[in-house]
């Protein structure tokens, strides 16, 4: 039964093991994600700068059109960046959460292996302790009495 019971302890190690090493990639894809929106959000922020209007001589009516529809354009996607920027940094929460809970878990598994092999050894104390002793008996004198 112990070696069943250690069987089953080491395979939920290995799955449990596995499972984090999952999570853990999981949780650094999210990070990847929150980085790269937040450049392409710092981007998108930069092009707003670069074309916010500045004094200048007046110009035709269609140049001024064109400009205010592309910094609208690029307004509505620095709004939609900031809104893809939180959903990445929510789902990198929650894989830090679940990578949190797999490590968790494994050290449970872990605990549990430990305790298995510190009462196998106490049974093996145990054991060596009731068995009976192989030297000579006390009761024998191996002397003649003086």
């Amino acid at each position: 039964m112990p070696d069943r019971q250690q069987a089953m302890l080491n395979r939920l190690h290995r799955v449990r093991t596995l499972q984090l090493n999952l999570t853990m990639a999981e949780e650094t894809r999210a990070q990847q994600r929150v980085a790269t929106e937040r450049q392409l959000s710092d981007r998108i922020t930069q092009l707003v700068q670069a074309v916010a209007p500045a004094p200048a001589p007046p110009t035709a009516a269609s140049a001024l059109m064109a400009r205010a529809h592309f910094r609208h354009r690029l307004n509505e996607s620095s709004d939609a960046a900031i809104g893809r920027v939180a959903v990445a940094e929510q789902q990198a929460d929650r894989a830090a959460e679940q990578t949190r809970d797999a490590k968790r878990d494994q050290t449970a598994v872990e605990k549990l292996i430990e305790r298995a092999r510190v009462a196998a050894i106490r049974a093996e104390m145990r054991a060596l302790e009731d068995m009976p002793s192989t030297g000579a008996r006390r009761s024998q004198n191996r002397h003649d009495p003086c």
